[in-house]
């Protein structure tokens, strides 16, 4: 089958990749490489260095013919979108309409939407939240997704396609970039390999479902498959908080760092953690890579880079 990934160089992006090459899929990346890497693209690929807001994305299609489109390419910042709400929408919203409107006009079987479980739910009244919980998003991020996934279900009935939306957890793992404000995991490792200390916001009890790349990455695949359709949540459904994150890297790290505390982001949610129910019954998706073991292959692959 012929899947085209749009942001496939990025951190998530690239392990589907990597899974649709195992799985012997022809694949096609979409990517501006603004935070994607070339590097990250595996090689049995084809690379198109394109935007999705750009009128070349027909290009790509004309030429291409997907059966299938994962479209993870995003402004994934919660503190950008604030900073600038306009980008936000433009690469979010505008740009996921452009993907949806060339899949309907040539022909794709699938859209497979990343969308954001914490974001949308914003502050929680289930715990963890289902996909039936209301919505609430409090950032401009939170809003562009929810208004993506909108989009969706509209192209679906106008233009008669199936689609899914995805709704992640806090995803972390290897590739994962440590200078954004988005990997609590990737900068607590980054600064406790180079001796720094991280910071914690606020108090550190807030709580966060942290979900490992590669299931993330199944999920992609499982929603694939004719089965899969409307909305599912890709989480753990165990809550971690900020300080018990930083106790269990610094163990893995070795660093003496100290649970130092910041002051607390303005917007920031108390508690969040998904129900991934419906996907482990509807798909028999279900998380293989515990906490403790993706840590650990996170560390390794940060040392990995430390040490080159």
């Amino acid at each position: 089958m012929k899947v085209l990934v749009t942001g496939g160089a990025g951190f998530i992006g690239s392990h589907v990749v990597d899974r649709l090459v195992e799985e012997g899929h022809q694949v096609v990346v979409v990517d501006n490489l603004a935070t994607g890497k070339r590097k990250n693209v595996n090689r049995a690929a084809s690379l198109y260095k394109t935007d999705i807001t750009s009128g070349r994305l027909e290009r790509v299609f004309r030429n291409e013919r997907p059966n299938v489109v994962l479209h993870l390419a995003a402004q994934i910042s919660v503190r950008n979108s604030v900073e600038d709400p306009v980008f936000d929408a433009q690469v979010n919203v505008l740009g996921t309409m452009n993907v949806l409107q060339q899949a309907v006009r040539y022909g794709c079987r699938k859209v497979v939407f990343s969308s954001s479980g914490g974001a949308i739910y914003g502050e929680q009244e289930t715990f963890p939240a289902p996909e039936s919980h209301g919505y609430n998003p409090l950032s401009p991020y939170g809003i562009s997704k929810l208004c993506g996934e909108h989009y969706l279900s509209y192209f679906q009935r106008t233009g008669g396609i199936p689609v899914v939306s995805l709704r992640y957890a806090n995803v972390y793992g290897p590739r994962q970039d440590p200078e954004g404000e988005a990997g609590v995991v990737a900068i607590f490792i980054q600064k406790m390999l180079n001796n720094e200390q991280p910071i914690i916001n606020g108090n550190g009890r807030q709580t966060r479902d942290f979900v490992f790349v590669d299931d993330v990455a199944e999920a992609n695949l499982a929603a694939m498959g004719q089965d899969a359709h409307g909305v599912y949540n890709v989480g753990t459904g165990t809550e971690t908080s900020v300080n018990e994150l930083f106790r269990m890297i610094a163990g893995l790290t070795g660093s003496p760092a100290k649970e130092v505390h910041g002051p607390a982001k303005l917007g920031e949610q108390l508690r969040s953690v998904i129900d991934p129910s419906k996907i482990k019954q509807e798909l028999g998706w279900e998380v293989k890579v515990d906490l403790a073991e993706g840590l650990k292959q996170t560390v390794e692959f940060f040392q990995g880079k430390v040490g080159r």
